[in-house]
């Protein structure tokens, strides 16, 4: 082995040895089982939940959470519950991600170290960096994963409006009817997700407003408050909603439009750049050898 390895494994071991120390002076939230079964050694051991029997990631996961200070991870719970994604999951994508970064900084660094001899600071400094970035990938994931469910949320939302409002005009249901028969009609998860809400508040006891305002605090959905909204006005007072219901649809979509039209905008504005790259390419493709005669004549 040269000298440059012998030092990127010497710095591994260290590496190793300080996240270890960490791992074990970090504080830690006792197992609940494990101290139950040590208190009371003669109770039968608790089963774990299902929830705690999922894949390697999500059980990883679960042990980052008990084991990794509460400050180093912040947790969109918004965004995770759009997505339906648990946190546990979440703590174990951000060590997948990460293990994967630092195992392949030293791992490409060897690569390129067999033709090309490297100072030992760059392959440290790419696997901390490649660590760090791998760490906060999967709070990006998540955030655009879950503003296109928001913005698929929304366009389910505004047909979801206008069959209440059928239901409600046409079919002469009742309120809390009319949102659940609407809801009945897609099978995209936005509906579905309006249907759990609203069957939980049926069994529950609650009014079926209340359920939407709270399905849309959970998933920071504003339209879907205007909703609630009317269609408390509507069961609470019994005052007529169709007319209000699908001038809030046609807001909406006209809204969505909006925002698909500025984004498509967006879209052709950043391909003129390429465009105008391509053509001083050309450009200079046409004149650079005529110019390159004009010198050697």
């Amino acid at each position: 082995m040269s000298t440059l390895q012998l030092l990127m494994l010497a710095g591994m071991l260290v590496m190793a040895g300080v996240a270890t120390f960490t791992w074990w002076a970090s504080p830690a939230e006792p197992d609940l089982t494990d101290a139950l079964d040590r208190i009371s050694p003669h109770l039968p051991t608790i089963a774990a939940p299902l929830a705690l029997a999922g894949d390697r990631t999500e059980r990883a996961g679960l042990w980052a959470m008990r084991r990794l200070p509460s400050s180093w991870v912040r947790v969109p719970a918004r965004d995770l519950a759009v997505l339906r994604k648990s946190v546990a999951s979440f703590y174990g994508d951000k060590l997948a991600f990460a293990g994967l970064a630092a195992l392949a900084g030293p791992l490409l660094s060897w690569l390129v170290s067999l033709t090309l001899p490297l100072p030992i600071t760059i392959p440290v400094v790419a696997t901390l960096a490649g660590t760090v970035a791998g760490w906060f990938l999967p709070d990006i994931n998540v955030k655009q994963d879950a503003a296109k469910a928001r913005a698929e949320f929304s366009r389910a939302l505004s047909s979801y409006t206008d069959l209440v409002a059928l239901e409600r005009h046409g079919g002469g249901s009742g309120t809390r009817q009319a949102m659940e028969l609407a809801a009945e009609v897609g099978d995209s998860w936005p509906f579905r997700r309006v249907s759990e809400e609203l069957a939980r508040s049926r069994f529950s006891g609650h009014q079926p407003w209340d359920a939407l305002h709270h399905l849309a605090d959970n998933l920071a959905v504003t339209d879907l408050d205007d909703l609630a909204d009317i269609m408390r006005l509507c069961g609470e007072e019994g005052a007529p909603v169709y007319d209000t219901l699908r001038a809030r649809s046609a807001a909406s979509r006209n809204a969505l439009l909006t925002h698909d039209l500025g984004e498509a905008n967006e879209v052709g504005e950043r391909m003129f750049i390429p465009a105008s790259v391509t053509a001083v390419v050309f450009l200079a493709i046409l004149i650079i050898p005529a110019i390159l005669r004009l010198l050697t004549a």
